[in-house]
């Protein structure tokens, strides 16, 4: 009695062991037959079940299951891309941490994970040609977790994310990029972009900075972070940095320009009077160092002329002529320089009229009338 007993729960046993396995089996069959619906049906069944959910097994065939689902033309329509691929991701992860990459189901599970970045990194783009940004960056998050080294996925989620206005997030797929040894002139300008959008002129100006650990010798950097500088009224600050930036660009005229304007604030006109005669060596209609050079000789001649009249007429009668007329040479020296400047710019007053102060001093009656009917016109 007591054997038969003992039989007929070993055959119980046996029964719901394989009831339990059915459900794998089952969807297996059904997988081959190509009647996903019901092997998805069974294999929702074995992820349940205490006998069989723990088995790498169970979980492969899932992600396969669901990784078919995606790709048919028929059964997709019943799940949409995202939810299929995470679940197939899932399904293949957790076939890995049951028993390990190095094991059977954990090597194919390993290398049918590879194969899904394809499937979720194309879900993100669909969702974003469709406008869906925050679908997008979750499969987007999804491929990074298939590929954590590969740039391709956190780039898309950070165009994403910019699409979304949300920076916060862009940024933060920009700083994965850096972690995993990325770098590219493109990404530290969207970064700028972000931050000026932001209004952050410290961040500006850091990740102008980090830009130029990366590319020591990028020109717009340089000129970027140049223009922070001066922006902020750092100009002796910023000598060291044009510099750096001429040795990048030598035929940036405006390089020259701008480091004498600083110069020329600094009290240094020697120096200054050299960056600007290089400006115009370089480019003979640069605005600016023609400009200021009309400036420089123009007051030369004016504080000789003033000198002159402040002389006692004892004074003036020794020398007050040669002063006078060392300070028309200067205020003939200007006026080719103001000359070049209003071809530069013929609109622009301030150098309309430095023309017809320079040549009514020079006696040239008619020409600074013209300048002078200019200013008028100008006005209406």
């Amino acid at each position: 009695m007591k054997k038969t007993l003992l039989t007929l729960v070993a055959a119980a046993a046996l029964h719901t062991a394989s009831a339990q396995n059915s459900a794998v089996t089952n969807a297996i069959l059904y997988q081959k037959q190509g009647t996903l619906d019901k092997a998805r049906t069974e294999i929702d069944k074995a992820i349940t079940n205490e006998k069989t959910q723990g088995k790498a097994k169970t979980w492969y065939t899932r992600g396969e299951i669901y990784e078919g689902i995606v790709a048919s033309p028929i059964y997709g329509k019943s799940l949409p891309v995202m939810e299929g691929t995470k679940t197939a991701f899932e399904s293949y992860s957790k076939a890995v941490s049951l028993e390990g990459k190095d094991s059977e189901y954990g090597k194919m599970a390993t290398a049918k994970l590879d194969g899904l970045y394809g499937l979720a990194l194309n879900a993100g783009v669909e969702s974003y040609n469709g406008k869906d940004y925050a679908k997008a960056i979750d499969s987007y998050r999804m491929a990074q977790q298939i590929r954590p080294q590969d740039s391709t996925a956190y780039l898309y989620a950070a165009y994403a994310s910019e699409a979304n206005q949300d920076f916060g997030g862009a940024k933060e797929m920009y700083g994965k990029l850096q972690g995993i040894g990325y770098k590219s002139p493109q990404m530290y300008g969207r970064l700028l972009q972000i931050a000026r959008q932001e209004k952050d002129d410290a961040a500006a100006l850091k990740v102008v900075q980090d830009a130029l650990v990366a590319y020591p010798t990028n020109k717009s950097f340089m000129l970027e972070e140049l223009n922070m500088y001066l922006s902020a009224g750092r100009g002796k600050e910023a000598l060291d940095k044009i510099d750096r930036a001429i040795a990048a660009d030598p035929t940036n005229s405006n390089l020259y320009a701008v480091k004498g304007s600083i110069l020329d604030g600094d009290k240094q006109p020697v120096k200054a009077l050299e960056a600007y005669r290089k400006a115009v060596e370089v480019d003979p209609t640069n605005f600016d160092a023609n400009f200021n050079l009309g400036v420089y000789s123009y007051n030369k001649g004016a504080d000789l002329f003033t000198k002159a009249s402040k002389m006692s007429l004892a004074d003036y009668n020794k020398n007050g002529k040669k002063f006078e007329a060392d300070g028309k040479k200067w205020f003939q020296e200007s006026i080719p320089y103001f000359e070049k400047a209003l071809q530069a710019q013929p609109n622009d007053r301030s150098t309309i009229s430095s023309l017809q102060k320079a040549y009514l001093r020079v006696g040239r009656t008619a020409d600074s009338e013209k300048m002078s009917a200019k200013l008028d016109a100008s006005k209406k």
